[in-house]
């Protein structure tokens, strides 16, 4: 079972790295009047803010339970995260396409285009520090599986919105220094208006994928496939259980609710088999420490039960 990263050493990473890079492009872009530097600009200051939700989407999570919300507010870092998406879709990807075709019809060309470029080359440099911190949380989560697979089925939503906009911020980078070095050799100001396109047309993919996942998580997901898998076997395996006719999950931010049915053996007795119960739950949980609620149905048949 492939364990959890830091959310909150990848969210900070990326604070500063985008307040750095924003301050830097800004300036840039003021003194070149480059399109797809004031883009960057804007995605940089857009990704900032969405930090700062993901933070308040963290915090609130952890707020305790009460008698309005018996669960928790676990699943407060799914609306923030999809919160984050819509602001990277519209902010980002719109603010980009619109300033793309509006320098498509404008002839003036770039001003101190090395600036631009000395600014870019800085961003990518700490946008990778961004990445590089990412990646090591990311691959302490999605153990053997490939960065697609591990984005189609986490439950860690702070923790993919940070990567879909590190991706996006560093191929945003690329795209921009692309774009104004074929401006400032050809003298085509063209090519820096298809760089802020191109800077939109990214940004609003990636949103689309990182909205589509957080929507899942937000409507209610199980836990991942595998540790569905582990926790079914590690119940089957267990003494006290004789079979497990229904095993059903639900993600909720950092924690997970787990209820099971099943049919219990050796023991006759209520108070014996509410000692199994006791005891199952018990390991069961320092087996699966994110598992916060749990609710155990001893039972003598199968019923109509839900699909494993």
């Amino acid at each position: 079972m492939a364990g959890q990263g830091n959310s909150m050493r990848a969210i900070f990473f990326a604070l500063g790295a985008n307040f750095a890079i924003f301050v830097a492009k800004l300036a840039a872009a003021l003194i070149t009047g480059s399109g797809a530097m004031l883009a960057e600009a804007v995605h940089s200051l857009a990704d900032c803010g969405n930090q700062g939700l993901l933070l308040l989407g963290i915090h609130q999570a952890k707020r305790p339970i009460s008698p309005d919300y018996p669960l928790g507010y676990g699943k407060a870092v799914y609306f923030w995260s999809f919160l984050v998406a819509l602001m990277l879709f519209s902010v980002g990807g719109m603010f980009s396409l619109y300033e793309g075709i509006h320098k498509l019809n404008s002839d003036e060309p770039l001003r101190s285009p090395w600036v631009a470029i000395g600014v870019l080359i800085f961003g990518i440099i700490v946008e990778s520090i961004s990445m590089r911190a990412c990646m090591i949380e990311v691959n302490k989560s999605r153990g053997g599986r490939s960065l697609w697979q591990w984005f189609r089925q986490s439950r860690q939503a702070e923790l993919v919105v940070i990567f879909g906009e590190d991706l996006a911020a560093l191929l945003g980078l690329v795209f921009a220094l692309f774009a104004v070095s074929m401006a400032m050799l050809t003298g085509n100001p063209v090519w820096d208006a298809i760089g802020t396109l191109a800077i939109g047309v990214l940004l609003i993919v990636v949103a689309i994928f990182i909205s589509i996942e957080v929507k899942a998580m937000l409507i209610g997901q199980s836990v991942d496939s595998d540790t569905r898998k582990d926790m079914r076997s590690y119940l089957e395996e267990r003494d006290e259980v004789a079979e497990v006719y229904n095993l059903l999950t639900l993600q909720l931010g950092n924690d997970v609710m787990v209820s099971v049915k099943a049919r219990m053996q050796g023991e006759t007795s209520a108070l014996g088999m509410i000692n199994q119960i006791n005891t199952v739950e018990r390991e069961f949980r320092a087996r699966f420490p994110d598992v916060r609620f749990s609710f155990f149905e001893p039972d003598v048949t199968d019923g109509k039960a839900e699909p494993h």
